[in-house]
């Protein structure tokens, strides 16, 4: 089939522009998947050219649209978009496509690229993403809308392929979103019969359409992945559904126009020189040109500016409208939008008393609600297990049933929950957090993951933090999670000795503005004297001098329940006249953070040092040195209760004393 430019429709000439923009894009960096766009390249045009509502002069606007490319692999097809729309996205951005130092990385990453809305590739986690940036839609527009006054009212799309419907992570959000009946996501589904082994039903020959129909999905068809006027139909039919997510699945042909059309050879690699040639002898364009943009489809593209400029300038009439009616509220908006704190919110954060031992996922529930108030936007739930590891406000709506409610109820979906609090963090507004058992933090490490590339400002509950969850067994005694979640770049881990480390934990985690995990405890403990210690100074600092002796003899660092267990050791050494040092250690991202001096004065260079902490013993060797020593766990735990655990597993204040008198001794 051969074509002229001149007997085309400008609508497929632009379309046609945006499928070979995205083949020279992938065919220059001689990496990349061009199959995708090729196909799905009349998808982006009816949504970034007919639909949505969005601004390439103002990416961030509040009120935009929001769209996810779940497939991120993909990324030449919105990458493409971007800069025929109007995005800061140049021709030699895409010329500079996976090169070292681009802004066009091989999957999109949040804060690389203007438009990204979040960091996409691993597959299910964009769409999941998506369900969260509807939640925190859905939760903003029940508390700020006003009759006549719907400052809030966007959609999230995202794109999704067979990919992320084979991930068990697109099962878990796809439920969720049905359940919430959000009804402003609307996921359109590249249904091309292909995956990179080949065609799908040698693995997936499941009825997604049903699958979707049973999650209370509203679902559409669209025969043809080139009948623009049906995509369109159906996404203004999904938008006139207000009680349900939207699935419209969409039969492509992966690698349309090339000779590699709806084969798996057109998925993971560029096309080669030949078919490059004869995938524009298809569409009528010249054979000979790189990166050619007809100036009649350019100029169709650019609408969008203009469009979405005036958009934006209809929005900010309302908004005046609205801050004039309603004050207060727009004055949150705004604070909330920019990510800002409300001043002296910290205030409100309790102290508490040494008179009462208490477990921090307790302390955690009380400082949660202490400024539940003056921090409105702090917003999340649990896995389920809400009762246990306290993370509820008292009073609170249930958003499922009120969607001004802060409370949501993410069922036994651990990484579609921490996901979703990306996508939340990500849309902006809110502070979202997650919570589950420690040793269920397996189930979410992707999402974990995510956050921490993305360092969006996503909050990790995790309680039941080590051994000390007794009676449960070694299925659900954490081990090796601390250090895993600390090995992640870019992740805030917090450990708090007791209730006040756990107050200045939380001070920190909302004003980091960064993914931070904590890790409680399911037991009681005791509560160190704030009238002894500024514990958010010390917390501040990711390691402090708890208790000091003269001229000490031994370091002792440890973390979390072990701190006591260590005071009790310097205790019992005390008493046979060995000096020692107890440093409490909350956050080693934090304590990395700080200079070589104060370090250096914590830890007492050329003094003897272990660490005692309820977990794996790797990393731990860079503080105390190969001379030192590490009490920790290179084994499994076992069902007794707490007290019989930690002591056979070497976690009392006895054992610490001899391991600490025996390193002395070398």
């Amino acid at each position: 089939m051969t074509t002229s430019l001149i007997d085309i429709s400008l609508d497929t000439l632009s379309i046609d522009t945006l499928r070979l923009l995205a083949v020279d894009t992938v065919e220059k960096a001689k990496s990349g998947h061009p199959g995708a766009p090729m196909g799905c390249a009349p998808i982006a045009y009816a949504l970034f050219h007919k639909i949505m509502k969005h601004n390439p002069g103002h990416s961030k606007w509040a009120d935009r649209d929001r769209f996810v490319l779940s497939n991120g692999h993909a990324s030449a097809l919105l990458y493409s978009v971007l800069h025929l729309t109007g995005y800061d996205v140049t021709l030699n951005d895409l010329q500079s496509f996976r090169q070292w130092g681009s802004r066009t990385p091989g999957h999109p990453e949040l804060g690389m690229t203007d438009g990204v809305e979040v960091t996409t590739g691993p597959l299910g986690q964009g769409i999941a993403m998506a369900v969260g940036m509807a939640i925190a839609e859905k939760h903003l527009a029940g508390i700020y809308n006003r009759p006549a006054h719907n400052i809030v009212d966007h959609y999230t799309y995202s794109l999704c392929g067979d990919g992320d419907m084979m991930e068990g992570l697109s099962h878990e959000v796809a439920s969720l979103a049905g359940t919430l009946n959000l009804g402003k996501l609307i996921v359109l589904y590249d249904d091309n019969l292909i995956s990179l082994d080949g065609p799908t039903d040698l693995s997936f020959t499941e009825d997604v359409y049903k699958r979707f129909e049973a999650y209370h999905w509203h679902v559409q068809r669209v025969a043809d992945g080139n009948d623009l006027a049906g995509i369109e139909a159906a996404i203004e039919a999904a938008k006139a559904e207000t009680g349900r997510p939207s699935l419209i699945a969409v039969r492509t042909v992966i690698g349309y126009g090339s000779p590699k059309a709806g084969t798996s050879k057109a998925h993971g690699e560029p096309l080669g020189a030949a078919d490059v040639v004869a995938s524009k002898k298809f569409f009528g364009f010249p054979e000979d040109k790189s990166f050619y943009v007809p100036e009649e489809a350019l100029a169709n593209w650019r609408q969008a500016k203009e469009r979405g400029a005036a958009a934006e300038a209809e929005w900010n009439k309302q908004f005046a409208s609205y801050k004039a009616a309603f004050p207060e509220l727009a004055a949150e908006f705004e604070r909330t939008q920019k990510g800002d704190l409300k001043a002296g919110w910290e205030k409100l954060i309790p102290s508490f008393g040494v008179d009462k031992k208490m477990a921090t996922r307790n302390a955690g529930q009380t400082v949660m609600n202490a400024i539940a108030e003056v921090v409105p936007e702090l917003f999340g739930g649990a896995a389920d297990l809400t009762a246990s590891t306290k993370t509820i406000f008292k009073p609170g709506a249930n958003f499922h049933a009120d969607p001004a409610g802060r409370n949501v109820f993410f069922g036994v979906r651990e990484n579609g929950m921490c996901a979703a609090v990306n996508g939340i963090a990500a849309h902006g507004g809110l502070i979202p957090f997650g919570s589950t058992f420690f040793v269920f933090s397996d189930y979410a490490k992707p999402a974990l993951r995510i956050a921490s590339i993305m360092e969006c400002h996503s909050l990790f509950v995790f309680t039941h933090d080590s051994i000390g969850v007794g009676e449960d067994g070694p299925t659900h005694e954490p081990i090796e999670q601390l250090m895993m979640l600390r090995a992640i770049p870019h992740f805030t881990d917090f450990r708090p000795a007791d209730a006040n480390e756990t107050a200045a934990a939380w001070r920190l985690a909302l004003e980091r503005k960064k993914p931070c995990f904590f890790a409680l405890t399911r037991q009681d403990i005791g509560v160190i004297d704030p009238a002894k210690h500024d514990l958010y100074a010390s917390v501040s600092k990711g390691a402090y001098v708890l208790q000091d002796a003269a001229d000490p003899q031994l370091v002792i660092i440890a973390t979390g329940s072990e701190v006591w267990t260590s005071l009790d050791a310097a205790k019992l050494l005390a008493d046979e006249g060995v000096r020692v040092r107890v440093v409490s250690m909350p956050s080693w991202k934090i304590f990395e953070e700080q200079t070589a001096e104060y370090k250096a004065n914590v830890l007492l260079k050329g003094v003897p040092r272990m660490s005692v902490e309820a977990g794996a013993t790797q990393g731990w060797w860079k503080y105390v040195g190969l001379d030192g020593d590490v009490i920790g766990l290179d084994r499994f735990g076992e069902s007794a209760p707490v007290a019989t655990v930690m002591k056979e597993l070497g976690f009392s204040a006895e054992n610490v004393a001899a391991r600490a008198k025996a390193l002395l001794k070398k």
